[in-house]
């Protein structure tokens, strides 16, 4: 596996068009084409290709259909990962699922654990089980989505025998205006707690349901201490992180070696 101790992200922090796949995948195709810095992570916002919406029967796709092949070709073109959630139907049942694409064409998934109940998410998704840790040259990379910021036992970073769980934890959301106090905190708390970067990834604009979004999408370092703000206007904005300073702070400052131990029923 390459080891590269620097990983450069792109953020996408966009308005998206309600519940037409067509008219988002052409906005975000021309965004990504725009950017000129290679860079080897592009986050898209949770449910980036409909918005975030309970219309479960009319925007759904199964796996390997247009949105899967659109990030392969995009992931193969820009030499990138791409990562987003999308709404996939499997059988009977819905997800919101996270996709990580390679430039190589494999997909990884996650699907959000903790759904929205106060939007009658519950109701419409099925909750997923599992939580996948994505590897990229040499990094450990724990995908989340939105409303599962608020569940710290979910996204506990563990020591193993020879490392942590993760080196960074990344959210894609839709997290609505009225509550970006709770996103302001939260993030940089995740980052302290867990000894690693943590990035949150928010969209802009007003759903077609007359929410409203500010994005205030970020990026903190394993202290807790802003690297990258990304304000209240649509941007794409890039970073370099530095997995060198990560390893030498948990050498320097091991709270991991002092954390309880506990299984998740």
């Amino acid at each position: 596996m390459i080891q590269n101790p620097k990983l450069t992200l792109a953020l996408v922090q966009t308005d998206l068009y309600w519940k037409d796949k067509v008219a988002n995948l052409a906005m975000l195709e021309e965004k990504l084409w725009q950017m000129e810095e290679s860079v080897d992570l592009i986050l898209l916002p949770e449910m980036f290709p409909t918005g975030f919406t309970m219309d479960v029967e009319e925007v759904s796709e199964p796996m390997n259909f247009h949105v899967c092949r659109w990030m392969q070709q995009l992931a193969a073109q820009k030499k990138a990962v791409i990562a987003g959630s999308v709404i996939i139907h499997d059988g009977k049942n819905y997800f919101n699922r996270l996709l990580w694409v390679q430039p190589d064409g494999k997909i990884s998934s996650y699907d959000k654990r903790h759904l929205f109940r106060m939007a009658e998410e519950h109701h419409f998704f099925s909750a997923g089980t599992d939580l996948p840790i994505f590897e990229l040259n040499g990094w450990r990379i724990c995908p989340q989505i939105c409303y599962d910021l608020r569940f710290p036992v979910w996204s506990r970073n563990r020591m193993g025998e020879s490392r942590m769980d993760y080196d960074l934890i990344f959210y894609v959301a839709s997290w609505p205006a009225v509550r970006t106090s709770a996103w302001d905190a939260l993030l940089p708390a995740r980052a302290i707690e867990n000894l690693a970067y943590s990035v949150g990834l928010n969209r802009v604009g007003t759903d077609g349901n007359q929410i409203p979004y500010v994005g205030h999408s970020v990026v903190y370092d394993f202290k807790g201490e802003r690297l990258l703000d990304l304000g209240e206007k649509e941007l794409i904005s890039t970073i370099e992180l530095d997995k060198a300073n990560l390893d030498g702070y948990r050498k320097k400052f091991p709270a991991w070696t002092d954390a309880d131990n506990f299984k998740l029923l």
